[in-house]
């Protein structure tokens, strides 16, 4: 498949101070509707990865002290920058990620997002006077920024997490490094284009594509050239990660899996229920780390709710991104899809019951049909596990207690939901929910103005709002004496 857009958003090697990457070594960038070979991207390990931080590290003083109100400035010119090639960004996305089209703009418009609302937070970055304890005393506070930051960003979100991450820190006065995801290096090569567009200075941000993931890591985490390392991805490698960061004590920011419970109370508007499944459940094809894991119904409007659930699944279109009316793309990989199958037969042995899907899509090799199971339980490993496919696995429950401690019994604690109208109820359960974000009436809750960030296994720290800066920055306190 050939892209048909204008070809200069397209790169075939990383952006490392400036320039453009090339080598002899390549790996083929591939689109998961079809197997079709995208590009061919140079193949960068541990060298480029060192030189990056080197370029970062020596662009640090400069960008840092450089005016907020300049930073800000060309934060916003790569804001516009994006909105005017929005079309063609997502056609690459959809063309390496899979997701619809439509989707794909979406995730677009909200990576742009962030370095809209970190453009105006540049000029926010406000310090504090604290009364001293004497009169020949002065205390002011500053908040600086730390460093170099690294990230290691997920193939599932190519655009917004990588947004989600450069613009809070270029905004702090950081510079930056990214690995993006070797299934989907296009969209964050095409936004260093855009970077480079915006007057972005060389060596401020950094785009390393690869396939030792491993290697690329082990640099970008061990060197002592950056102050603070950001990763959206798994628990399991999150945890790996983070391990490497502590020898030089770095700032971290993790965010990791999740296990989703989805509430559906007896006193809910069932519409409105469905539709918040459908945004929550089978965006991406369900491969997000917000999407709606375990499903639970009160036993009274089950019957009700799966009624309304079938017939909306059932009205939704597989097919390839591209195409103008496809509602669920392919997932992203062949190992993926498998997982989906083991996990969806291995609750159907466990005693789980095919209400639809549950197998292949025609459309291709990659495609699941979206799925809805009934009489799943707590104690299944569909539940235990993220799904991270177009499945829906439905549970009942008989009153709020114990919609609580089923919602809970997990490790994770990235998102939930829940749908109530007792105004009572939505205070009490969303207290009770051990989770970092909590989605009231809405399947839908990730926006730049929200701090974005779990608990437990999910990791720590915040994205985004005005709470985005602060693992970007280090408070200063400064003592002044003898001023009587």
């Amino acid at each position: 498949m050939q892209l048909n857009l204008s070809s200069h958003l397209l790169r075939a090697g990383s952006y490392i101070n400036g320039d453009w990457h090339s080598s002899d070594k390549t790996f083929a960038v591939r689109n998961p509707a079809d197997g079709s070979e995208l590009h061919q991207v140079a193949d960068a390990g541990a060298e480029q990865a060192s030189a990056a931080i080197a370029a970062a590290s020596k662009a640090f003083s400069s960008w840092s002290l450089l005016p907020a109100a300049k930073r800000a400035e060309l934060l916003y010119n790569w804001y516009l920058l994006l909105v005017k090639y929005q079309t063609d960004l997502a056609i690459i996305l959809t063309a390496e990620q899979g997701k619809p089209l439509a989707e794909a703009k979406g995730e677009i418009n909200y990576g742009g997002s962030y370095l809209q609302w970190f453009s105006e937070q540049a000029k926010r970055l406000d310090g504090d006077t604290i009364p001293a304890p004497s009169a020949d005393k002065r205390i002011i506070i500053q908040r600086q920024a730390v460093g170099v930051v690294a990230a290691i960003t997920p193939w599932n979100f190519p655009n917004a997490m990588l947004m989600r991450k450069a613009a809070a820190a270029l905004a702090a006065g950081c510079t930056f490094v990214v690995k993006p995801a070797q299934q989907t290096p296009l969209s964050a090569l095409a936004m260093a284009v855009l970077a480079e567009q915006a007057g972005i200075p060389k060596g401020v941000f950094n785009v390393v594509v690869g396939t030792n993931a491993k290697a690329i890591g082990e640099v970008l985490t061990t060197d002592r050239r950056v102050a603070k390392f950001s990763f959206t991805g798994s628990t399991a490698v999150g945890k790996t990660l983070a391990a490497q960061c502590a020898a030089d004590v770095k700032r971290v920011t993790m965010e990791l899996g999740g296990n989703a419970p989805f509430i559906v109370f007896d006193d809910a508007d069932l519409e409105a229920a469905v539709t918040g499944l459908l945004a929550s459940k089978f965006r991406n094809a369900g491969q997000t780390c917000v999407c709606a894991n375990r499903i639970l119904i009160q036993k009274s409007v089950y019957p009700a709710f799966t009624k309304k659930l079938i017939a909306a699944v059932n009205k939704l279109k597989v097919g390839s991104g591209l195409s103008q009316d496809s509602d669920i793309g392919p997932l992203i990989s062949t190992e993926a899809l498998e997982k989906v199958e083991k996990l969806v037969s291995s609750a159907l042995k466990q005693g789980a019951k095919v209400e639809l899907g549950a197998q292949r899509h025609a459309a291709g090799k990659q495609f699941y049909a979206p799925t809805i199971l009934s009489q799943v339980t707590a104690d299944m490993d569909i539940s235990q596990q993220e799904i991270f496919g177009p499945v829906a696995a439905l549970q009942t429950f008989t009153d709020e207690a114990e919609a609580i401690k089923l919602a809970n019994d997990t490790e994770y604690g990235l998102a939930a939901y829940f749908y109530s109208r007792d105004i009572g109820r939505v205070f009490r359960v969303a207290q009770a929910l051990q989770f970092g974000m909590v989605g009231i009436n809405e399947g839908a809750i990730s926006n730049a103005a929200a701090p974005f960030g779990g608990v437990k296994h999910s990791g720590y720290g915040r994205e985004g709002s005005k709470y985005g800066l602060d693992d970007y920055t280090d408070i200063k306190y400064l003592c002044l004496g003898g001023l009587a």
